[in-house]
């Protein structure tokens, strides 16, 4: 069982754990990084090679797909990531196969003819 601080140390009631907390209207770190990334500035589109006001996001993203283009392959995985989901490393296969130490050996014997010829 967890022990309490003495009844003196406790918090009243209605009374904040931290009253001098952030003040209130102060923006997150969340709030802020998405204010930036909405942004929008006319830039040159690499792709289309036309002018556009584009966010920041979407000037990241245009900079990711120029990299991805040049041979990047990590700017490739975290664009396929993002438009397609992370492929899992494990695939789970609830199917149970039931096979005798002589049918693996056999079923093996059969692969490393396929693989030789």
């Amino acid at each position: 069982m967890k022990k309490l601080p003495p009844k003196k140390n406790r918090f009243k009631k209605g009374q904040s754990g931290n009253p001098k907390g952030r003040p209130k209207g102060v923006l997150n770190r969340k709030t802020i990084i998405r204010k930036f990334l909405e942004a929008e500035e006319e830039v040159k589109n690499p792709i289309n090679k036309e002018k556009e006001k584009l966010s920041q996001a979407e000037i990241m993203t245009l900079s990711m797909i120029k990299q991805a283009r040049g041979g990047n392959v990590r700017a490739f995985e975290l664009l396929f990531d993002s438009a397609f989901g992370k492929i899992p490393d494990v695939i789970h296969n609830e199917k149970k196969i039931n096979l005798s130490d002589k049918e693996i050996k056999k079923r093996i014997k059969n692969l490393r003819k396929k693989i030789n010829k």
